[in-house]
């Protein structure tokens, strides 16, 4: 049976490793971001990649989901109405409101900043050896299956 003391440390360590893990991809971002010249402003492209996940979402949702105003999101979402990033449509279930959706532009423009930062970090990868590059796959599908695994919790 696990003492106090290692039942302590073994939630200390998940706690550590949820923050050394966020700290991590934090860095990782920055870097690529610093090496990289997006086709579109940053917080711009973080937003176009909001839209993709969601499939289409109303401005309200994606201010919530920003932690923004409503008013910022209108703003933020017509910069990428003007540029054809994404387009508007009527929600068939309120007519007084408008689902945001990516357009197929708004997907070659994100594939393309995607790639782009993707260069900024393949030659580190490439340094890798053999077996790194194997964990550091396999950490990928991890994490992957950790952002599919809807807590019901975030519904509400």
């Amino acid at each position: 049976m696990p003492t106090p003391i290692a039942e302590d440390a073994a939630a200390h360590h998940k706690t550590e490793l949820g923050a050394e893990l966020l700290s991590v991809v934090a860095r990782l971002n920055r870097l690529a971001n610093q090496r990289t010249r997006l086709p579109l402003p940053w917080a711009q492209a973080r937003l176009l990649s909001t839209i993709e996940d969601q499939g289409q979402a109303r401005i309200s949702d994606l201010a919530y989901l920003d932690h923004c105003s409503q008013p910022t999101m209108t703003t933020q979402v017509r910069r990428l109405e003007d540029a054809g990033l994404v387009s508007r449509t009527a929600d068939p279930g309120d007519a007084r409101a408008v689902l945001i959706r990516i357009t197929d532009e708004g997907r070659r423009t994100l594939t393309q900043a995607r790639i782009d930062r993707a260069a900024a970090i393949n030659p580190r990868l490439d340094r890798l050896a053999p077996e790194d590059r194997q964990t550091l796959a396999a950490a990928v599908d991890v994490i992957r299956r950790i952002l599919e695994d809807r807590d019901p919790a975030d519904d509400n």
